[in-house]
């Protein structure tokens, strides 16, 4: 309906009769670049992925993490009595999230919510623990951003991995603003000794890197943030496989085995995909889009001088709302900028950094009749503001 009212403004009063044409074009142009640009390339990345996560999940990698991080997620959720089942369901979740195994991750997260509600007095109202469980999924937490990197390849990126490390410390600023969020509204002790030590090792980390790429040139930066994501992606391949060796599974078989919903997980999407990317398309063509971006560049020009990270900004907006229509912006944005342009890889890093708040809220909420969801919304958004400007702040950082 906006790009319609856009359109005929563009004809009456811009005298540009040439909207409409450019309209019907980008219909078919975006509708075979879902499917022939995208879609089909990126089925072959995502089979090749979901193959090798099925040998790391099959020769107990989850199970390790998950023995890992319990003592820290059993602080974040001091009303789940000691023992109960809900602890191992919520930590494989995170862990499944962790490791991008989505088809892994939703089915354990919805047992995760029936578990939670068991010991909820009150069954049409988000308890505590239902609202920092949602908190720290929406946002967005992943060590291995699988279909961020495969679009970027499958988009001719010179290098799809370069994002990694950047996607990695937006993230978890994300999840940190939801922890924080959540933490105080409940009054939890998070300067508890498992809990801060587990925030501030992580922060550590993060700073120690921030602040390294920070005193080297550009070019050497650029390059280190290659040559990490690069060599932390090799590893945790050769761990899965090694793993897998060690446990005596079969690993060709895993391997198929999770190579399969590669596929169908492509095709799943397509329908979505080539329904967002004509309905954005349609959008950029009729002008609708240069005057948000115009209107949102002017507000910011007032406070900031560089205001490149304007473009990106629609992904952001669109992210808590669809993840499909935030990945269908992000492709288009490659095509329209290029791959390994700032605008581009800011979008990658808004698609990493948070989650589809409103979805998920949906989904988890509505399968165990949950009506009255408190402050869930605000702190799924809040957590998402924290990644997005996490993330502005880090591809200035590493790309200039």
């Amino acid at each position: 309906m906006v790009s319609l009212v856009v359109a005929f403004a563009k004809v009456f009063f811009y005298h540009d009769p040439y909207v409409f044409e450019r309209i019907i074009t980008s219909t078919f142009d975006m509708s075979k670049m879902a499917v022939m640009d995208i879609a089909l390339p990126l089925s072959g990345v995502m089979i090749l992925w979901l193959g090798l996560m099925n040998i790391g999940e099959k020769a107990g990698a989850i199970n390790f993490l998950s023995k890992l991080i319990r003592p820290f997620f059993s602080k974040l959720f001091p009303e789940i009595p000691k023992g109960h089942p809900a602890h191992g369901l919520l930590v494989m979740n995170f862990a499944a999230n962790m490791l991008g195994l989505d088809n892994a991750a939703t089915p354990m997260g919805l047992k995760a919510m029936e578990s939670l509600h068991e010991i909820n007095p009150n069954k049409d109202t988000a308890s505590n623990a239902q609202i920092m469980f949602l908190a720290l999924n929406t946002s967005g937490l992943t060590i291995i951003p699988i279909t961020i990197m495969a679009q970027r390849s499958v988009m001719g990126a010179a290098n799809p991995t370069d994002v990694f490390i950047p996607l990695l410390i937006s993230t978890f600023f994300s999840t940190l603003t939801a922890i924080l969020f959540v933490g105080i509204k409940q009054k939890l002790n998070i300067w508890n000794f498992v809990v801060l030590g587990w925030i501030l090792g992580i922060a550590l980390f993060i700073s120690a890197i921030v602040y390294g790429i920070s005193v080297i040139p550009n070019e050497l930066a650029y390059s280190v943030s290659k040559m990490g994501g690069n060599c932390i992606l090799f590893l945790i391949i050769m761990l899965f496989v090694g793993a897998g060796a060690i446990k005596r599974i079969n690993v060709y078989e895993a391997f198929i085995d999770g190579a399969k919903s590669g596929f169908e997980t492509s095709i799943r999407i397509l329908p979505y995909l080539v329904g967002m990317l004509v309905g954005i398309g349609v959008f950029r063509a009729s002008g609708a889009m240069d005057l948000l971006c115009d209107g949102i560049t002017r507000l910011f020009s007032f406070f900031f001088s560089d205001t490149r990270f304007v473009d990106a900004l629609p992904t952001a907006m669109m992210k808590p709302l669809s993840g499909s229509g935030a990945k269908a912006m992000m492709a288009e944005a490659m095509k329209t900028y290029g791959p390994d342009s700032f605008v581009a890889r800011l979008t990658c890093l808004f698609q990493g950094a948070a989650d589809t708040t409103f979805y998920i809220i949906a989904l988890y909420f509505g399968s165990v009749g949950i009506k009255k969801t408190r402050y869930a919304v605000t702190a799924g958004l809040v957590a998402d503001l924290g990644g997005v400007i996490a993330a502005i702040v880090v591809a200035y950082l590493f790309f200039g």
